[in-house]
């Protein structure tokens, strides 16, 4: 029997991305007053103190937590704006731009948040709200008011909303690091309809700690065979103690539908997104400026004489990098960070991209036969620093490999694309028809807004994001173009 590729489907905030189409919008990203301290929900009846002594006893303590749980999960609709040019009949017999109109659309999208304060904060995932014009919420009992976004952070797909209400049944968060494989958990969310709304399933926690998946620059997820479906992006993932331990996000499937493997992002991981958002506006993300040089396998490990196949090799060092400073090398192998084994150069970049600036890492390094310890401080990364200190040679060598150079999106190329004056990015200037972006299908004119889930705003953004992926030994990044209105997606080699 032919193998079928399982896919893997982010759940995205309308029924209508089922099929992998992009509109054009805007992120509204506008800070909105926060109050000094929200009022997070710390009590919560643990699942130890509720007595089993029957099949019924144990149906009431599920029921019993689903009741607790439920209210503090929402329904999130949103609206996008979408502006198309369309021909008109005439256009058939005349080659000419005056004879096409622009008409407006109104594109609905669904998903699913949980209420994490009871004054009014409200987490889920960027996807969900991404480019969306209009965020409605719909609590439990059927009210509906308007959302404000307090930020977003599409690196991890998480996003922090903001209603203007107070004593609000707010969820207590749970401590993801102590979820252990065979755990029972819950999943709470609108999946598929806003009928469908406080849907409840239950399965078990089926993995822990998954990446590589390609959905995301950072990711951890836990995996649970709970069923989660389109619609359930945002939503709870409860333990029996009715704490949250994960926001739902994406399922793996042939059908696009829930066949039992589903993905959700750690509430520890989400905890540190939304204190950010809250605090600064933003997320800082470590920076340790160095780029892989290979991840040891068996064959390696017999070569450096080491007994077991582990660690990753050290390749480029940033100079007056955090590396740099600490005295890693180029070729030396990262063992350990913070006592603990470095598997794979995916998870050690998520641990990195994880942690904050200033933060400083222990590495157990090996270096001709010896091994030694550093302690690192760790950086930020800012792509318009890292633009900034290309030399000209440099930046000529990169615009070279890409095959590919862009500029400044003015008000005047704007309306030359006919683009609305909110877009955002850098425009394609010009490019090579024998490049690999061309074959990709990059045209100029194109406008790029995001690459690799981070948004760029300038050159200097767009040619440090680029070569930051390329120092961490990425290989390809998937650029969000915006092509006379509409949004798509192009993967393009690096």
């Amino acid at each position: 029997m032919d193998k079928i590729k399982i896919g893997i489907a982010v759940l995205f905030a309308s029924l209508s991305f089922l099929v992998g189409m992009y509109i054009a919008g805007d992120n509204n990203n506008d800070q909105v007053d926060q109050p000094a301290t929200p009022e997070f929900n710390t009590e919560v009846r643990s699942s130890d103190e509720i007595p089993i002594n029957s099949l019924r006893d144990f149906n009431n303590a599920i029921v019993d937590i689903a009741e607790q749980a439920n209210p503090t999960v929402v329904t999130i609709t949103t609206e996008q704006v979408v502006r198309m040019r369309q021909r008109s009949p005439f256009s058939f017999f005349f080659d000419d731009p005056r004879f096409e109109e622009e008409r407006e659309f109104r594109r609905p999208g669904l998903g699913s948040g949980v209420i994490v304060s009871s004054d009014g904060y409200i987490i889920t995932n960027n996807h969900v709200i991404d480019n969306a014009d209009e965020i409605s919420v719909i609590f439990y009992e059927g009210e509906e008011v308007d959302a404000e976004i307090v930020g977003t952070d599409p690196g991890s797909d998480i996003a922090l909303l903001k209603v203007d209400r107070n004593d609000l049944p707010a969820i207590a968060l749970g401590n993801s690091d102590n979820l252990r494989v065979g755990e029972m958990v819950m999943a709470i969310g609108s999946p598929l309809s806003r009928d469908l709304a406080h849907t409840v399933s239950k399965g078990i926690v089926s993995a822990s700690g998954r990446s590589s998946l390609g959905l995301n620059i950072y990711e951890n997820y836990i995996q649970t065979d709970a069923a989660i479906n389109p619609g359930n992006s945002g939503g709870a993932l409860i333990n029996l103690d009715g704490e949250l331990v994960g926001i739902n996000t994406a399922i793996a499937s042939r059908s696009g539908g829930n066949q039992g493997i589903g993905f959700a992002i750690p509430v520890n991981m989400v905890r540190d997104v939304m204190d950010a958002l809250i605090t600064d506006g933003y997320v800082a993300r470590g920076y340790l400026g160095i780029s892989l040089g290979g991840e040891v396998d068996r064959t390696m490990a017999r070569a450096l004489g080491l007994e077991r196949a582990r660690g990753i090799v050290v390749g480029e060092v940033v100079p007056d990098g955090p590396a740099d400073k600490a005295g890693l090398e180029e070729g030396d192998v990262i063992l350990k960070m913070n006592d603990e084994d470095v598997r794979s150069w995916t998870d050690f970049r998520v641990e990195i991209g994880t942690r904050s600036p200033g933060d400083v890492i222990t590495l157990e390094v090996f270096r001709d036969g010896d091994r030694m310890t550093l302690d690192v401080e760790l950086g930020e990364l800012d792509a318009e620093e890292l633009a900034e200190s290309m030399t000209s040679d440099e930046l000529e060598d990169l615009k070279e490999s890409l095959g590919f150079a862009v500029d400044e999106l003015t008000d005047s190329i704007r309306r030359q694309l006919n683009l609305r004056s909110t877009v955002e990015g850098v425009v394609v200037s010009e490019i090579s028809q024998a490049s690999r972006a061309y074959r990709q299908g990059l045209r100029r004119g194109d406008v790029v807004s995001q690459v690799s889930n981070q948004p760029v705003t300038s050159p200097d953004e767009f040619y440090g994001s680029i070569s930051a992926l390329m120092q961490e030994g990425t290989e390809a990044a998937l650029l969000r173009v915006n092509r006379q209105g509409r949004n798509m997606f192009i993967a393009i080699e690096l």
